[in-house]
């Protein structure tokens, strides 16, 4: 995943991280654009009322403040995305699969093959136009059903059938 890179204190060690795909990327930044549009049309909308003298007692400060702090938060939002979706891995190891998300809250969990029950991949219509699929796992426990976003639509798929495989195959074992 970031090979020369220091090892992470919450990485288990000897892993080799597989990144998701960095089309990813672009599926948030539309994902931030609409959501900032809307939160700038907003939070204006108190400066707007002002200007065309429908609201002219609100505070002129808190009128320009509230769409610059949107503007502001936004911004570093849009400066975030790259670096969260490029902290995004998975790791197949023998017994269980890991991945590895966060920046800030990093987390990484451990399903064992053993424990899944079955495997999903899901696709929303950009997801599918930019050739992306998320991939769920579902366990016993609610609390440990993991997802995969931003896969290739064929590592998704080629990942659903073998850890269906090997969760059968390890189930079977016990």
């Amino acid at each position: 995943m970031r090979s020369g890179a220091a090892r992470e204190p919450i990485d288990p060690a000897d892993v080799q991280w597989t990144r998701v795909s960095d089309k990813l990327i672009t599926l948030r930044v539309l994902g931030w654009l609409i959501g900032f549009v809307i939160a700038v049309l907003v939070f204006s909308a108190p400066l707007v009322l002002m200007f065309i003298d429908v609201w002219p007692e609100f505070p002129a400060w808190v009128a320009w403040a509230l769409p610059a702090v949107v503007i502001i938060i936004a911004l570093w939002r849009l400066v975030l995305i790259p670096r969260q979706v490029r902290a995004i891995g998975y790791a197949e190891r023998h017994e269980d699969l890991l991945i590895r998300q966060g920046l800030f809250f990093q987390r990484v969990m451990v399903v064992p093959y053993g424990r899944m029950q079955y495997v999903d991949i899901s696709v929303g219509p950009i997801e599918r136009a930019m050739g992306l699929a998320s991939l769920k796992l579902h366990t016993a426990s609610p609390g440990t059903n993991a997802m995969l976003v931003g896969l290739p639509g064929p590592e998704a798929a080629r990942l659903r059938e073998q850890l269906s495989s090997l969760g059968e195959a390890k189930l079977a074992g016990l």
